[in-house]
């Protein structure tokens, strides 16, 4: 089943002979990247293997949001949010963001206790977050059809469209001066004097002293070529879309069985954040002891099974040749075959708590590879075994709302300025200099 149908993009089709930077990698977190480096006047190619936003950056939920996330990405989630305030005049685009609000709904003792713990952990940053009682739930809820215990709400989270935000980003990263190329898969790096002297793509050789990995997915592969063990596995959630509803809430919210999200097209984004599978592969043993305490703390939000993907990755296990093509062109977009049963299953539960929802068609089901790290924290970070190499990968699942911040602070890594946030808490060492892995507890 295809994915969702993005807007459309206008790309570049001219292989240049050098850049100052490269990026690869066409999801938000690199088209947003492109676009903090071309407004300072860089000379920035970026390179994609499919279509601009075909994986998970067009296929998630549509979440802009600071409540819920881990201590460490709160600062960059917070200027994430300043950013998409002004991003569609910024790239003169639209990406249907609104500060429309969410919630975390919750159920039982344990979910208030829960969110409690979180509100402590947060109130340093001043947040608008607060926990409401099952009156102002039901208000922010419109038309809710069950009455909650109460809920989480931030009403400064917002909402914006997957499938619009990275063409609109991209379209201003252009207008800023970037190159963006898709068709064109990276196939590794080259070195001289162990740092980055060009990138190898199917259409030829490029020149540059600094590279931006943003492959999402893909990243871990990628950094097996070049000898590097990126600590990444990938996950399966898989999303529905109703047709246009005449009322309902206007922002975002879930429960342990449903998570909704209003879309600019007047429908709803629907699916459930506790059915995830990950696909047995090779990669799962090689990392196993990685992620175990995560595996654990996870307890049954994550399923294991076999899928194409087990299948496909066993011959994925060694690198190829740069003169050769590899998986980058074999597979150009992952485009998994999505768990249609347990989204309707998020539908039904959505609809008994809304049922302003039963007047919704089923639109379009679809699935997406998320890109998970140990402790579910991305990095974002600059390699000393590569210098001029930028890694910026494993967002688990909320990279979309922080996607513009990431951007911005992998430029700022990049050029070597003042982050926008201090960027200590996505270093990669952290996987390996005896730092003692930390998950956060659930929300």
């Amino acid at each position: 089943m295809p994915g969702p149908i993005l807007d459309r993009s206008e790309t570049d089709h001219a292989l240049p002979k050098k850049a100052d930077v490269i990026i690869i990698g066409g999801g938000i977190i690199g088209v947003s990247t492109a676009l903090f480096l071309a407004e300072r006047g860089v000379d920035v190619v970026l390179c994609e293997k499919g279509v601009l936003g075909g994986e998970q950056s067009s296929r998630n939920w549509g979440w802009v949001r600071v409540m819920g996330r881990d201590r460490r990405e709160i600062p960059l989630a917070i200027e994430a949010l300043k950013i998409w305030d002004g991003l569609d005049a910024r790239v003169g685009g639209n990406t249907g963001f609104h500060r429309s609000g969410i919630v975390y709904i919750s159920e039982t003792e344990t979910d208030v206790a829960n969110r409690d713990a979180w509100l402590k952990l947060a109130q340093a940053h001043g947040l608008d977050t607060r926990q409401i009682g099952p009156d102002e739930t039901a208000a922010v809820m419109l038309g809710a059809g069950q009455r909650y215990k109460g809920a989480l709400y931030t009403p400064s989270d917002g909402r914006a469209e997957p499938q619009k935000a990275v063409p609109a980003i991209a379209a201003g990263a252009r207008r800023a001066g970037a190159r963006i190329l898709t068709s064109c898969a990276v196939r590794g790096i080259e070195k001289s004097a162990g740092r980055i002297s060009a990138v190898i793509t199917e259409k030829g050789r490029i020149e540059t002293s600094a590279a931006v990995l943003a492959g999402g997915a893909w990243s871990r592969l990628f950094c097996k070529g070049l000898g590097i063990r990126l600590p990444q596995l990938k996950v399966r959630n898989s999303v529905l879309r109703t047709s246009a509803v005449n009322r309902g809430p206007d922002g975002a919210g879930a429960t342990a069985s449903y998570a909704y999200r209003k879309r600019l097209d007047g429908g709803y984004t629907i699916a459930n954040g506790g059915i995830n599978m990950h696909a047995l592969v090779p990669d799962s043993f090689a990392l196993f002891r990685d992620f175990q305490p995560a595996r654990k703390a996870e307890g049954d939000a994550v399923q294991l099974g076999l899928s194409a993907q087990s299948w496909n990755e066993l011959f994925e296990i060694s690198a190829v040749p740069l003169d050769r093509p590899g998986a980058f062109e074999h597979h150009r977009i992952l485009d998994p075959k999505p768990d249609g049963k347990a989204a309707l299953r998020a539908l039904q539960a959505a609809t008994e708590a809304l049922p302003v929802l039963r007047d919704a068609r089923v639109e379009q089901i679809w699935a997406g590879l998320i890109d998970v790290t140990p402790d579910a924290v991305p990095i974002i970070s600059t390699l000393e075994a590569i210098p001029g190499l930028t890694i910026a990968t494993g967002f688990s699942g909320h990279g979309f709302g922080i996607g513009p911040g990431a951007g911005h602070l992998s430029a700022d890594l990049v050029m070597g300025t003042t982050p926008i946030v201090d960027p200590a808490p996505f270093r990669f060492s952290r996987f390996s200099d005896g730092s003692p892995l930390e998950i956060a507890p659930p929300v």
